[in-house]
């Protein structure tokens, strides 16, 4: 792959992800919707503190704020004594994600009548906050979510399993909200955009509502995608593909596109959504964009007209630093050990070693994966 080649990905990567940034969005729905000032903020996920700094500064310096988000996603940001913000842990939960979980619940719980709440969700508040039923304790929870990345769950099963011993996702955190509205603003990870899915439905309504609820996604990965048509355009590259449908296991996924990819004609190929692992036992370090981008690899070896990139929105691949990587028909074969690397897991160990991997670090967004491919003669 040439530098430019290199530099051309990167273009299309930053530009999708700039396009659903947390505080842009909210910031252009706050101002084209019209939502009215509220008396309490709550913003939870990855993308929170990006959120909570798209809205007028009159709301955040003044409006009592409950705010979590991952470990250093907060960065240097400092916030007056209306704001409590936290960072706690994902993707596996641990005793700060239920302490913060216990404090929303309160937050909700406190929220007065007549009292207008404004939620700010993004994709991680599934592990970020949590407070469980009676009878459920942190082992149970921390149990569950292993099992389920080591199988390599879809997420709307995942988070049927979390909502289940949850008392405060699907819906029941709003259960205890006694006020008169709550606006919802969320930016969407998981396929169709459903906010009962959306941090295990942590703003979703529950199902007797005594009050006005509204809800806008104000970014989802259709948007980052056609941020990269776009800007393709711009660059007179021929757009061939832009589809969402990265929903399958990381080898069924990279058999198709690779064969899409050298079967079809000179251009750009984007995809998007969630790809899923099955771990083996002690995994390696890796991440599903790491292991599709190493398995596509494997797929177009010896093939100089195919280069690209698989990265996750948020800058995270895992429990690596890396968002994702770069391949061409040289990178499996560059280095040895490409096989054991995915058969163990540690597809970053590899693509460290190859120089592969991007490193964007936090993005303030949260829309799932981009694979975005060229082919040319």
């Amino acid at each position: 792959m040439t530098t430019a080649q290199r530099n051309t990905l990167l273009h299309l990567f930053r530009a999708a992800v700039s396009s659903v940034k947390g505080d842009i969005c909210v910031r252009n729905w706050v101002s084209g919707h019209d939502v009215k000032r509220p008396t309490h903020i709550v913003a939870v996920g990855k993308a929170a503190a990006a959120m909570f700094d798209g809205l007028p500064d009159d709301w955040r310096n003044t409006i009592p704020t409950y705010l979590v988000t991952k470990t250093n996603h907060l960065g240097d940001r400092e916030y007056g004594r209306n704001v409590v913000a936290l960072e706690t842990s994902h993707p596996i939960p641990d005793q700060t994600s239920m302490n913060a979980g216990e404090r929303l619940y309160k937050f909700a719980a406190k929220c007065p009548a007549g009292s207008h709440l404004l939620m700010l969700v993004s994709g991680g508040a599934s592990s970020l906050v949590e407070h469980l039923g009676q009878g459920v304790g942190l082992d149970d929870l921390v149990a569950l979510t292993e099992t389920a990345l080591a199988e390599g769950l879809d997420i709307d099963e995942v988070n049927k399993r979390r909502q289940a011993i949850s008392a405060i996702k699907g819906g029941r955190l709003l259960a205890t909200f006694k006020g008169q509205q709550v606006d919802v603003l969320a930016i969407s990870d998981v396929a169709g955009d459903s906010i009962s899915v959306i941090g295990s439905g942590i703003g979703a309504p529950p199902e007797r509502i005594g009050f006005a609820y509204n809800c806008g996604v104000v970014a989802a990965n259709a948007v980052a995608r056609d941020a990269i048509v776009e800007i393709a355009k711009s660059l007179d590259i021929k757009i061939i593909t832009n589809k969402e449908n990265l929903y399958e296991d990381v080898p069924m996924i990279a058999a198709r596109i690779a064969q899409e990819i050298k079967e079809g004609p000179d251009g750009l190929y984007v995809y998007g959504g969630e790809p899923t692992v099955i771990l083996p036992g002690n995994p390696g370090k890796g991440g599903r964009n790491q292991a599709l981008a190493l398995e596509i690899a494997r797929h177009v070896q010896n093939r100089s007209d195919i280069v690209g990139l698989v990265a996750g929105t948020d800058g995270t691949d895992g429990p690596t630093n890396a968002a994702g990587a770069f391949l061409d028909g040289d990178t499996f074969s560059s280095e040895p050990g490409a096989e054991d690397a995915l058969r163990r897991a540690d597809s970053a160990s590899f693509l460290a070693r190859t120089g592969d991997q991007i490193i964007t670090g936090p993005t303030g967004t949260n829309v799932m994966d981009l694979a975005i491919f060229l082919r040319h003669r």
